[in-house]
Order: structure tokens, then sequence, then C-alpha cells
């Protein structure tokens, strides 16, 4: 039975999860995903500072190896992206590659998109940060079945913020709503597959959830820093910053409320 609670808790969980996420998500119309962005760099940066983070450092041995371990995570996304970048520069013409052209050269003053770079950036990190959740899930079912309910409730409550953060940035990165809600899909099932997998193999991963929690949370603060906030320059009105702040805070307010009511609990 516990195995089913687990495998139920987690397909669920993650099915909940991004569907109520994709629910706020898609209600927002097209000229407000732009604006929008900003929330999801608040909850990216809320997520990755108040909650992952001070639980990884929290359960290290190795605080220094630890942070050594977000730093090589976001130089490792750094040079993902380029390869990405890269690829699509090969593929078809860019504005990285106009710029230095010559009689080429353009770079346009409002891109729409990014071609999908920080849409991948932000799936990989998701991936191991649901594996994760899973594990985490698995682990107090294991412990009792009330401990379990407990905290596929707060997996559920701490991923829906994040998720909407997930899939704005899957929509500003130029990605359609079906592939974008296709991709979270695809990525909560990690989450069943980190459940499962730490049922039969708990001993063996757990030693490498903190490594992947270190891993996400340099993913989400990558995607954040390196990928979004340079977008928010373009607009450097009073008004537009005064909103951009604001919905920041916005997205680090609502990880925040969300984690200390699943703290609570």
């Amino acid at each position: 039975m516990t195995l089913v609670y687990i495998s139920a808790a987690s397909v669920i969980g993650g099915l909940l999860s991004v569907a109520l996420a994709a629910l706020v998500s898609f209600a927002a119309r097209a000229h407000w995903v732009n604006s929008l962005i900003s929330f999801a760099i608040g909850a990216l940066l809320g997520a990755a500072f108040l909650e992952v983070l001070p639980h990884v450092f929290a359960s290290t041995t190795d605080i220094r190896a630890t942070a050594a371990t977000v730093l090589g995570g976001i130089l490792a996304f750094f040079v993902l992206e380029k390869l990405v970048l890269w690829r699509h520069c090969h593929v078809e013409d860019c504005e990285a590659h106009g710029a230095h052209e010559g009689e080429h050269a353009h770079v346009p003053a409002q891109p729409q998109h990014d071609h999908g770079r920080s849409g991948l950036m932000i799936m990989v990190g998701d991936s191991f940060h649901n594996f994760v959740d899973g594990v985490l899930i698995a682990a107090a079912f294991m412990e009792s079945t009330a401990l379990g309910l407990v905290t596929a409730t707060a997996v559920i409550a701490h991923e829906i913020p994040q998720e909407v953060g997930d899939f704005l940035i899957l929509l500003h990165s130029g990605y359609t709503k079906a592939r974008a809600f296709a991709l979270n899909l695809l990525s909560s099932l990690m989450m069943v597959v980190g459940a499962i997998g730490a049922y039969f193999a708990l001993q063996w991963v757990a030693g490498w959830v903190n490594t992947m929690l270190a891993l996400a949370a340099a993913s989400m603060i990558y995607v954040a820093v390196a990928d979004l906030i340079p977008g928010l320059h373009k607009r450097p009105e009073l008004a537009a910053t005064a909103q951009q702040v604001l919905l920041i805070f916005l997205g680090i307010a609502c990880v925040w409320i969300v984690g200390e009511l699943a703290n609570a609990h």
C-alpha cells in the first residue's frame, strides 16, 4: 500500500500543480506575458533563495562544496546556453552574428523571444527539482501515511507559483501554449520517477538529493539573472520600472507565503 500511496501522490501532485499553473498562466492575455515575466523572476529567485538553498545548506555537511556545486551549475548552464545559441546561429540567421557582420548587422529593438533558450534552461532545472520532490514524498510516506499526505500537499502548494513562472518563461521564450503545457507535464513526470526510484533505492537516491537541489537552484538563478532580467532593461521608463519591481516582489512574496503556510503544517 505504501508504494500505491507514493505513486498516487506523485502522479496527482505533478498533474495538479501543472494543471493549476496552466490555468493561471493561460488565462493571462498575450500582451500581459512580457509584464508577468517580472513575476516569474521573483518566483524563481524566491524559490532559489528562500526555499531551495536554505534547505540545501541546512542539510549539507560541507557548505563550501555545496556552494561550489551551485557555482558550477551556473557555469554549466552558461555553457549549455552557449551551445544552444551556437546551434541556432548555424541553422539560421541570428542577431548574435548580425551585430558583427557589417552590412548584415541588425539588432531588433524588441525581440519577441529568445528562440527557446531560457525555456530549455528552466526545464532542465525544473526536472531536477521535481525529481527531488518525488524523493521527498516517497521518504515521507515510508515514514508514515500522515506525514506523506502532509508532505505531498506542501509540495503541490509550493510548486504552483513556480510552475506559473515556468509557463510564463516558456511562453516568453517563444513556445506555443500546447508545447509549454507538454514540456511542463513531461518535467512533472520526473516527480513520479523520483518517488518510485526512491521507494526502491532510497538510501542511494538520498545521497544525491542535495546535489540535485543545488543544481535546480543554479538553474533558477541563472535563468532569472542571465536570461530574464536583461530584458527588463529594454523598458527603462519610470512607470515600467515601478511595475517590474512590484511584480518581482509579488513573485517573491507568493513563494514566501506558500513556504510559510507549508512549514506551519
